[in-house]
């Protein structure tokens, strides 16, 4: 498998974990033969990116992007946003980085959050993950 990660933003992010994270992830799901590319940025860029792609001009928190053949897709996330939710949350930023990187590579399995309910599985699919890695709140 091959992880390739990108941070555009000045904050620090944990390679190593987010590294981890998707590694597990792929071998859960049977996807080790496959690439992921992870981007990093902040606000201004990813409400650029939600603009062209979902037509909404705002950030949002992840964006991904299916691939082909072996290459899984793209998970880009905003990082200002992630901080911003932690902190509403009441959790660390570092988990919470984890679970919108869950979100993005469910989307990337296949999963979907079109409706309230496929939402809801996708959370609970993210958070027992996590439990599983012991990533801590």
């Amino acid at each position: 498998m091959k992880i390739e990660i990108n941070n555009t933003t000045k904050s620090k992010v944990d390679f190593d974990f987010v590294k981890k994270v998707t590694e597990e992830f792929l071998r859960k799901y049977k996807k080790t033969t496959y690439e992921v590319s992870i981007g990093i940025v902040g606000d201004a860029a990813m409400r650029k990116l939600n603009k062209t792609y979902r037509k909404t001009d705002k950030p949002t928190d992840v964006l991904t992007f299916s691939g082909e053949e072996k290459f899984l897709g793209e998970i880009i996330i905003d990082y200002a946003q992630i901080e911003r939710q932690a902190k509403k949350e009441g959790h660390r930023a570092k988990y919470e980085l984890a679970f919108i990187l869950m979100h993005g590579l469910l989307h990337l399995v296949g999963y979907d959050d079109n409706t309230d309910k496929k939402r809801l599985e996708m959370i609970k699919a993210g958070e027992k993950f996590l439990n599983k890695l012991k990533v801590k709140k």
